[in-house]
């Protein structure tokens, strides 16, 4: 799944993980896909599929047609 890397970042401020969205906002591309960047989004601590699943739960998820 793409994901643009301000939701991530949003979601991590969300989470109140400044730190990891500030590092995130270096190493992520602008576009995430869920799959290929997996390891990138584990090292910031953030499972895949619970990333998904909290977007398609919320606000960024209705944002991003999910």
């Amino acid at each position: 799944m793409q994901i643009p890397k301000e939701q991530i970042l949003e979601f991590l401020r969300s989470r109140g993980e400044n730190d990891k969205a500030s590092q995130a906002e270096g190493e992520l591309p602008e576009q995430v896909d869920t799959d290929e960047h997996a390891g990138l989004l584990e090292k910031l601590g953030i499972n895949p599929q619970e990333l998904i699943g909290q977007l398609a739960g919320g606000d960024i998820g209705k944002r991003l047609g999910l």
